[in-house]
């Protein structure tokens, strides 16, 4: 039970740091802020890193586009006179460049994994129940792009918690997250901490990634070594933008 609560709270910041807005001025600038209102000619919020501060208003012209936490964009119309023929030409080309690095896709993973029978004698001996060394893994990956360079090569970190073992009438949790590598061509590959019931360790994981009309289908081999032999796993899914 203590590892299963370590592994619920090792969830809880990975989801707070996605929860602030995206202020985008017309000069190019951007501020992670929380939007607390907007009026006909005023945007006014907070700073993500001092939310006890006070309250900053902004003028809305000066405002190109706000990325709220949820994902949904708001792009605010340009009100200035025409004597600059391009206001907003710095500010898109900024957003393009942030939207590009931090692109976040999200989906779900379903496969299976195969434990060593070291392994499962320690889960079985360890938590007193029987396991088989098949099990079904259900879950969802969260993936951020970092960056992507000009021959297509992507920076991934991605954020898989999973599920295994319900087919069996047992709940057991993992929780990985990966730094990574992905080519122009979608093969990927990366290496990150592990956390489940049998302790924690590192997971090695390789794949491919398949697109279709905007869709992502990700087919990914992974191993978590580990003195007992530790398990191996094969998952599949899909995931699309998250706007």
């Amino acid at each position: 039970m203590k590892k299963l609560i370590l592994i619920l709270l090792a969830i809880f910041p990975y989801f707070a740091v996605q929860a602030q807005d995206v202020l985008l001025k017309r000069n190019g600038e951007e501020i992670q802020v929380k939007v607390q209102e907007i009026t006909l000619d005023a945007v006014k919020y907070k700073r993500y890193d001092n939310l006890e501060g006070p309250i900053i208003s902004i003028a809305k012209r000066d405002v190109f586009m706000i990325k709220y936490e949820n994902g949904t964009k708001e792009v605010f119309e340009q009100t200035a006179p025409a004597a600059t023929p391009h206001p907003t030409a710095t500010a898109r080309q900024r957003w393009q460049e942030y939207d590009q690095q931090n692109l976040k896709l999200s989906g779900p993973r379903i496969g299976f994994t195969v434990l060593s029978a070291k392994y499962r004698d320690e889960i079985q001996e360890e938590f007193d129940t029987n396991v088989n060394s098949f099990m079904t893994q259900f879950g969802w990956q969260f993936e951020t792009r970092v960056f992507t360079l000009e021959n297509g090569t992507s920076g991934l970190f991605e954020f898989v918690p999973l599920i295994g073992g319900l087919e069996q009438g047992k709940f057991l949790p993992s929780l990985s997250a990966l730094v990574g590598l992905r080519g122009a061509k979608g093969l990927e590959f990366g290496v990150g901490p592990n956390i489940s019931l049998g302790g924690a360790g590192l997971v090695l994981a390789a794949g491919t990634n398949f697109q279709s009309q905007g869709v992502n289908f990700p087919v990914n081999f992974a191993f978590a070594p580990s003195k007992d032999g530790g398990r191996f796993s094969m998952l599949f899914g899909f995931n699309s933008r998250k706007y």
